[in-house]
């Protein structure tokens, strides 16, 4: 398979760059013709079933962007934390790069500074602060917004670039997908008889690493913390046990789910773990039966993900729809609802159950 399969040309004006009102962006859905099929997501209360249960992914993002000085030398020196390893140790990238060697001591604030320990073949850098950072970050800290929104963050991203249900800090990225939901959006999905469940993984910065490898298989994923609770995996457990359908609002509840599936042997447990899975065409997906998603970049592994889940071509058609229809991409973007397509194992698997 090839990462050039998964192109596709989007003008830059399709980007967006601000977040539309929570609930008001607009809604692509997949398996519906009609005014149906370009709705919003304030319709999601009747586009769903009773019956069905909502997967959010309550992960909070960090202000993990930091910025500092380095002695004798004029320029900035920006820091992305990425992972933290002990009380005062984090993997971090640095820019530019080649000012962090190591034993650079980068000046944060006046009572902060970061000591450049080493520099990872992956190119993170290992630092170790004077102090505990996360005390700092509220002060210090600055929205990590994606590369492809060309502006500073502002005191509105601190709020709009994180879901209303945020509960675990962690994240450097958000699980965009559920930037859509209002809390009173919520509410009226639990009135149509909609359950909804809370899972928890930690969006790394692997979520915006290219795809560079011409073959597919040989991209390697960076590997994300997940956690799912005990009420969590009940909910899911006698969804599937009636019938009901599993809604994943975003990528990370897929990886979530089908990850702690290929743990449990099929099943969905309770517990914590990491997971680097690469979801690409020919998955065997095992609990997701529908996807809330936005739109991802070209050739992506979030765009395979997706693919995988409904069909490269089928995808791929529905993203030049939307490119026609003025849909806006990406984070700060509207959103599609997709229905899994069953693959012909599948429905024969379907067919001779009991």
């Amino acid at each position: 398979m090839l990462t050039s399969d998964f192109d596709y040309e989007l003008p830059a004006a399709s980007i967006a760059q601000e977040a539309a009102p929570r609930g008001e962006s607009r809604l692509l859905v997949l398996d519906r013709e009609g005014p149906d099929r370009h709705a919003h997501v304030r319709d999601l209360p009747r586009l769903l079933r009773p019956g069905d249960l909502l997967v959010l992914n309550d992960t909070r993002v960090i202000p993990a962007r930091l910025f500092g000085r380095r002695p004798g030398w004029t320029g900035r020196m920006e820091l992305l934390l990425v992972e933290r390893l002990s009380e005062r140790e984090w993997d971090a990238l640095v820019k530019p790069g080649r000012r962090a060697k190591p034993g650079t001591v980068i000046q944060v604030d006046e009572d902060l500074t970061a000591e450049v320990i080493l520099k990872r073949e992956d190119g993170r850098h290992l630092l170790r602060f004077s102090e505990p950072v996360e005390p700092h970050l509220e002060r210090l800290g600055h929205v990590p917004l994606p590369p492809y929104i060309r502006r500073p963050d502002t005191e509105e991203d601190r709020e709009r670039y994180q879901t209303v249900y945020a509960r675990s800090p962690g994240a450097v990225a958000a699980p965009t997908a559920g930037l859509h939901f209002t809390e009173g959006l919520l509410a009226e999905i639990g009135v149509a008889g909609i359950e909804i469940a809370r899972v928890t993984l930690h969006v790394g910065i692997g979520t915006f690493k290219p795809v560079k490898a011409e073959r597919v298989e040989d991209h390697r994923m960076e590997s994300e913390r997940y956690e799912i609770g005990e009420e969590a995996a009940a909910a899911i457990r006698q969804t599937r046990e009636r019938g009901g359908r599993i809604v994943a609002v975003g990528t990370t509840v897929v990886r979530t789910l089908e990850s702690a599936a290929i743990a449990g042997g099929g099943e969905v447990l309770a517990g914590a773990g990491s997971t680097g899975i690469f979801i690409t065409p020919g998955f065997q997906f095992q609990v997701v039966n529908v996807l809330l998603t936005n739109f991802h970049l070209p050739r992506s592994t979030l765009l395979m993900l997706v693919s995988a889940f409904a069909g490269r071509e089928r995808i791929l058609a529905a993203y030049d729809e939307a490119i026609r229809e003025g849909y806006r991409f990406y984070s700060y973007g509207d959103a599609m609802l997709v229905e899994r397509r069953l693959t012909r194992a599948t429905r024969l698997a379907s067919t001779a159950a009991p």
